[in-house]
């Protein structure tokens, strides 16, 4: 039963900037999205419908290219979407990186080169997270729209995703009381007694430590931001709502609510219809009865299940239509 809509939700809080879909994979979020971006552009916001997931898949949502640069919507006025670069994004950290691995040798009179340090560094599997929650930020940061919608990875890349900012907070928070440490014995330990004019390493973690308090003020502001789950009305999207739901309450992300997605319409079912879609309906009965009871009062839209595939901006703007009906 939906207690407060997705039309009513976003009535409520007319400054919300940053929308964010996450969800298990496979379930829609990409289209829901679109779909909401969509409608934030009508209504004359302009607007922003970014992916942070790797496997992007909103050129083929929008039938056009939007891979590696922020382009407008053809057909839609207010409305610009963008599949960030990772690869772009990644050349970029490994640079950054260098240059502060480099500080720090130099720091240290270790000499040797920074690139076997960055290879080590970057070869981590959470290093295109970090950098693709940059990109992210980076947007978020320059403010040039009215909205951001953004499509995120499967839920359990989008928690690290959003988690980074406290994250980072804590490890730099660390880096830094390391960094004084070091400074002091090595000052007591110079034959000179002289202190060092400029710490750049330090510098740049304290305007870092800066960025990434200002990142989480945006991501846990609920008049701002707000963090929407797409499932399908069965059993593992649901168990991965479950699951993540309340990591997402305690890291202080708003949750705007839950979409249903796929919904088969009984009213449009033949007396005749086959058996099995007779027993699809009767398990989505099953699921929809779990949902009203888990996520009491967070449910916002239940969106058909369509007899064709949602490519285009016409199809979008159909769903559009029922996700803010």
């Amino acid at each position: 039963m939906i207690e407060t809509t997705m039309a009513e939700f976003l009535a409520a809080h007319p400054g919300l900037k940053f929308t964010f879909f996450g969800g298990k994979g496979g379930v829609g979020k990409t289209v829901m999205a679109g779909a909401l971006a969509l409608a934030l552009a009508r209504s004359g916001k302009r607007t922003l419908l970014a992916s942070t997931n790797p496997v992007h898949s909103l050129s083929g949502l929008l039938a056009q290219d939007v891979y590696g640069a922020q382009k407008p919507v053809q057909g839609v006025p207010n409305l610009w979407a963008y599949e960030i670069d990772t690869k772009e994004t990644i050349a970029r950290s490994k640079n950054e990186i260098r240059e502060k691995i480099g500080w720090f040798l130099k720091y240290a009179d270790i000499r040797t080169k920074a690139d076997e340090f960055v290879e080590s560094a970057t070869m981590n599997p959470a290093f295109e997270e970090s950098a693709m929650f940059e990109n992210m930020i980076d947007l978020m940061f320059k403010d040039e729209y009215d909205a951001y919608v953004f499509d995120t990875a499967p839920t359990a890349n989008a928690r690290r995703l959003l988690g980074m900012s406290s994250v980072y907070s804590l490890w730099v928070n660390k880096m830094m009381q390391s960094r004084e440490e070091a400074k002091t014995l090595k000052e007591k330990l110079s034959y000179s007694k002289q202190k060092e004019e400029k710490d750049p390493l330090m510098e740049y973690l304290i305007t870092f430590r800066e960025r990434m308090g200002h990142a989480k003020d945006l991501l846990t502001d609920p008049q701002k931001t707000a963090f929407f789950f797409v499932t399908l009305p069965e059993a593992l999207p649901i168990a991965v709502i479950k699951r993540f739901i309340h990591w997402f309450h305690d890291f202080g992300i708003p949750v705007g609510g839950v979409v249903v997605n796929m919904r088969i319409d009984k009213e449009a079912l033949a007396a005749d219809a086959a058996d099995f879609v007779k027993n699809r309906v009767a398990m989505q009965d099953q699921y929809m009865r779990e949902i009203d009871d888990t996520f009491d009062g967070l449910l916002r839209a239940i969106v058909p299940l369509f007899d064709d595939e949602v490519r285009g901006v016409p199809s979008l703007s159909k769903t559009a239509d029922l996700l803010l009906a």
